[in-house]
């Protein structure tokens, strides 16, 4: 399933290759996109249980995951 998330935090292309970077690391997670015009993620997640390690994983960079997924 296609998710995507807001972002709050990123300023930057190195924050935009932050948050890439931390979701394409993580298993069931692919076709990761970051808009940093838009402060948002769009992902595909293998299943609803991937989306919570997504956003512990964006977190852990330093932003904030301020949308649910749409």
């Amino acid at each position: 399933m296609t998710i995507t998330l807001k972002i709050d935090g990123m300023h930057c292309g190195g924050c935009v290759r932050s948050v890439e970077k931390a979701a394409r690391s993580l298993d069931g997670v692919s076709n990761v996109s970051v808009s940093l015009e838009n402060a948002e993620l769009t992902a595909d997640v293998a299943s609803p249980d991937r989306i919570d390690a997504l956003k512990s994983a964006i977190e852990d960079c330093g932003f904030d995951v301020t949308g649910a997924p749409a």
